[in-house]
């Protein structure tokens, strides 16, 4: 076992205790992790989606490698510019041009989404921020409009999809398979849930109690949901434990043993002292 094995044991012992520390109440330990958990985050999502996205799709697009000798005086001004960010900016713009499969010749279309997201950009000085408004008015308004569809396809069509449910030609009951007994419940949960929703009619009498039914079947809904997401959390939780077992092992030098115990200690003391503040 290597020291930077060991330091990293070490270091994700801290943070899990620091996380777990927010059980007691707020504290240092806790808002260390936190603000670590979320800059780490920050930073390795962003040059991922820079190495994934950026710069092969939007720069290699751009200036990708060219065919043979640049002719005219347009295209190796274009390249002069390419060859101004590679001096900058070597790993980025390597040399000769971003071969990512996007043909021999630069798509000038994809000058618009730069400069868009160069006005984005914007938004951190005061003086331009208002040009930022315009990249975020195209990005929400294409987003809504690419999506409205897929919204439409998959939470609304194949719902009612789902909805119309056969009888003809299926078993009275099976666990695994559609039965008529299956599609009888989903037809009930379906029509009673959605007349929950319809509010132009108060919920008194024969129609309240359709809508009570309803309300039966969304708990039951709600509460699956919330369980498969509780399960899949407490995997994730196992996990957890049992690297502290494992780092706290010699293996890793009683790593999790020392961690606990020494920030069981700094939180006593953090805690007394602001105790006898609160006092005074």
């Amino acid at each position: 076992m290597n020291g930077s094995e060991i330091f990293g044991a070490w270091v994700a012992v801290f943070l899990t205790l620091g996380i777990f520390s927010y059980l007691y109440k707020d504290n240092p330990f806790y808002k260390i992790a936190e603000h670590v958990f979320v800059g780490v985050s920050a930073g390795y999502w962003m040059s991922m989606f820079f190495w994934t996205q950026i710069q092969p799709n939007l720069f290699g697009r751009l200036w990708p490698v060219p065919e043979g000798a640049i002719s005219g005086f347009f295209m190796r001004t274009w390249y002069a510019i390419y060859n101004f960010f590679g001096v900058l900016l070597p790993s980025v713009f390597p040399d000769g041009g971003i071969d990512k499969g996007h043909g021999t010749h630069p798509h000038f279309i994809y000058i618009i989404p730069f400069i868009l997201g160069v006005m984005m950009l914007l938004s951190v000085v005061s003086k331009w921020s208002w040009f930022a408004r315009l990249g975020i008015a195209y990005t929400v308004g294409m987003a809504a409009g690419l999506r409205a569809y897929a919204f439409l396809n998959s939470n609304v069509l194949v719902q009612l999809k789902g909805s119309a449910v056969s009888f003809v030609g299926l078993d009275w009951f099976s666990l695994t398979d559609a039965s008529i007994i299956n599609n009888v419940i989903i037809l009930i949960g379906t029509i009673t849930g959605l007349l929950y929703f319809y509010f132009s009619k108060e919920h008194k009498g024969t129609f309240g109690k359709v809508t009570r039914v309803g309300i039966y079947f969304l708990m039951i809904s709600f509460g699956a949901s919330f369980g498969f997401a509780v399960m899949g959390r407490i995997s994730l939780l196992i996990g957890r434990f049992t690297d502290l077992i494992t780092y706290g092992s010699s293996t890793y030098n009683y790593a999790s043993l020392w961690v606990l115990l020494l920030m069981i200690g700094l939180l006593a003391v953090w805690t007394f002292k602001g105790d006898k503040k609160v006092a005074s």
